[in-house]
């Protein structure tokens, strides 16, 4: 078993009965589940602000540099995480490893893990073409379908069939995100049609998070680890391809120490964001981790208006907000309950 010295709760498949209590009597969600859920949403929300600070407020040109500068930073705070016997990169590992060979992991495992990686790099490479020709509040509407799509994926790929209380709450989520963009009913065949391969790609991808955690004997920062080797070679290249990397060094306030700030706290965060879908889905449920991103889009909106503003008042979308909130609501008492 993990030593107890680590500083992050590491596998998913920790079988400890304290880490094991459930939060309430019958429920299916553990203590640790929820705390992960929790962490997810917070680092989620303060992630944006800090994204949104650097692309609006510095109007940093390239997003791909923001992942990739998130993604390298993730590999060094493991590597040297690892490297100091503080987290293992396997279930059940002690930390104390001597043999530093043992501590991280072996090309078969790199293997067994790609698909993973291939989906991540479809769902980012979907997710950032989707944004073309859809408006803002029609691309968040055709975006918490992902819910639908997740349960569809997870029924194909491990046969999980949810309860009608759960299925009603994922209705009402649905349901609200297209009142909230029903003044917003352009149609863009590319733009829909890209805006619902990220939805797939998504559902894809938290699936096989959920999946290759309970079959690789890997923990969070394992997963973490494999998805960073193999995805940052080509996003690296991705970059120097668009040629991001050459904006980004005759962008003026590269070196200000306002947006140098930023830029570290948004990879501080990013890297926690990661540990935190990794482990939220391990476990808990892809559908869980989908359902607290929707949740947390309502606590992301509101702190956006009332840090950055320019957010004008529509009714409907308002009441669409607060349907989807209540569904997810719904769901978290569902899941919390055992119903």
């Amino acid at each position: 078993m993990a030593s107890s010295s680590s500083i992050l709760p590491m596998a998913a498949s920790d079988s400890s009965p304290r880490m094991e209590e459930k939060l309430f009597k019958g429920s299916p969600m553990t203590k640790r589940g929820a705390y992960a859920a929790i962490s997810y949403m917070t680092c989620a929300v303060l992630l944006v602000m800090f994204n949104k600070a650097a692309l609006s407020s510095y109007s940093f040109p390239c997003a791909n540099v923001i992942t990739l500068c998130q993604m390298i930073c993730s590999c060094c705070f493991l590597y040297a995480l690892r490297r100091l016997k503080l987290i293992s990169f396997h279930a059940n590992e002690s930390i104390a490893i001597n043999d530093s060979s043992k501590g991280f992991v072996s090309i078969k495992t790199l293997i067994d893990t790609s698909p993973l990686a291939l989906t991540y790099l479809l769902y980012m490479l979907a997710t950032m073409e989707s944004v073309r020709g859809v408006n803002v509040p029609m691309y968040t509407t055709l975006r918490r379908t992902t819910v639908v799509f997740t349960m569809i994926v997870e029924y194909i790929l491990v046969k999980q069939k949810y309860t009608h209380p759960v299925i009603g709450s994922v209705g009402l989520i649905v349901m609200g995100a297209f009142i909230a963009g029903a003044r917003d009913m352009s149609f863009d065949s590319y733009g829909y049609l890209f805006v619902f391969a990220s939805n797939i790609t998504t559902a894809i991808y938290l699936a096989t998070i959920a999946r290759i955690g309970k079959s690789s004997g890997l923990n969070s920062f394992g997963l973490m680890w494999c998805n960073g080797i193999l995805c940052l070679p080509v996003l690296l290249l991705w970059t120097l391809f668009r040629g991001d990397l050459q904006m980004t060094m005759n962008f003026p306030d590269l070196f200000s120490p306002g947006f140098l700030v930023v830029l570290l706290f948004s990879c501080i965060l990013a890297f926690f964001l990661n540990y935190c879908i990794f482990l939220n889905t391990t476990l808990n449920s892809a559908l869980t981790q989908t359902i607290c991103g929707n949740l947390k889009d309502l606590f992301t909106i509101t702190l956006g208006w009332v840090v950055f503003g320019g957010l004008p008042f529509d009714l409907l979308n308002v009441i669409g907000q607060l349907l989807g909130f209540i569904g997810s609501g719904m769901y978290a008492y569902y899941k919390l309950t055992g119903k």
